[in-house]
């Protein structure tokens, strides 16, 4: 990496950010640090070279970031889903992002690209809901100039380190890539399985649209619970008729206000139903004999022509509401 940064500098940096901000896995945090440990050691002085690179940094990161903003402006919630199916925490990246900016608003893009995984969600999130563009790129680019600066930073003040840490890798030479190398593929290859357990704890039955309209249309409709976090409602501000909202983090209150006896059918935001899919396994395991996803949740309900109903309209209440009137 050292030859690399010394041959090809700015540009280096510039190609590394993009790519991160575009959501490739390359290292351009450490690209970051080697380039401002070199910069410490050898030009004089160093301020100007740093803020250069800093520039270019902060640059790339918002034309990355930018795209994938105007992607989730255009796009809305397609835009979350395919992020979501690119990431090896796929299950749970949407949802936690969702969360978080829905407490801090775009606000959390300041902070984001600390937090792996949150900026690839949240910058799309953030064109979703339809953020300003002035907004997004004041605190877009916060968070960019913010993030470069502590790599340079670390690399400045442990430029001795950076120094000897390079030059023992490349005493090793190729064996150093395939060091690296090999660590990458177990990394991936042991999220991959983890992925695969998953998805094998969780093959249970799910319901069908069409069958879950056909029991609403019988007079046998069941709990209908809706797990989708607060901002990817605001994305996509509608429910399945009669559907109310829970949490599956507030797993008693669910308990108190779905009797045991009822038949629960649950969708979220997720790919592949994750979320719904451990909610249900939860249930069940605590007597709940007939709880089950909904396949597809309400992007398959909508595609097979069935009603939505909008957020705020009658009828639509949450677990613990008073109103919900689902323990009889």
């Amino acid at each position: 990496m050292q030859e690399l940064v010394e041959r090809f500098g700015v540009g280096l940096v510039f190609v590394n950010v993009l790519a991160l901000s575009l959501g490739l896995p390359v290292p351009a945090m450490p690209t970051l640090i080697v380039v401002g440990a070199g910069i410490a050691l050898h030009a004089d002085p160093a301020w100007p070279a740093l803020l250069g690179v800093l520039a270019v940094s902060v640059s790339a990161s918002l034309l990355g970031d930018a795209a994938w903003f105007f992607a989730g402006r255009r796009y809305g919630s397609r835009t979350l889903q395919s992020l979501c199916r690119l990431s090896l925490s796929r299950d749970s990246c949407m949802k936690q992002t969702e969360r978080v900016y829905g407490r801090f608003g775009i606000r959390v893009l300041a902070v984001a690209k600390f937090v792996p995984g949150l900026s690839m969600v949240a910058v799309p999130l953030a064109g979703a809901m339809q953020a300003g563009l002035p907004r997004f790129l004041r605190y877009d680019g916060l968070g960019a100039a913010l993030w470069a600066t502590v790599g340079l930073a670390l690399g400045v003040i442990f430029s001795r380190q950076v120094e000897g840490v390079l030059l023992a890798l490349s005493q090793l030479g190729v064996g150093a890539l395939a060091l690296v190398a090999a660590g990458l593929v177990l990394y991936v290859g042991y999220r991959w399985w983890r992925r695969r357990a998953l998805f094998r704890m969780l093959e249970a039955a799910r319901i069908e649209p069409a069958a879950l309209d056909a029991l609403v249309r019988a007079g046998q409709a069941p709990a209908i619970l809706d797990i989708r976090a607060p901002g990817f409602r605001d994305v996509d501000p509608f429910i399945i008729p009669g559907a109310v909202f829970a949490d599956e983090r507030r797993l008693d209150d669910i308990m108190a206000t779905v009797p045991r006896d009822r038949r629960v059918v649950i969708y979220c935001a997720c790919p592949d139903e994750v979320s719904a899919a451990w909610l249900a396994g939860q249930l069940r395991r605590r007597g709940y004999l007939d709880a089950v996803p909904l396949r597809g949740g309400i992007d398959a309900w909508r595609a097979a022509g069935l009603p939505v109903a909008p957020i705020g309209g009658e009828g639509t209440f949450g677990i613990g509401d008073s109103r919900l009137g689902m323990t009889g």
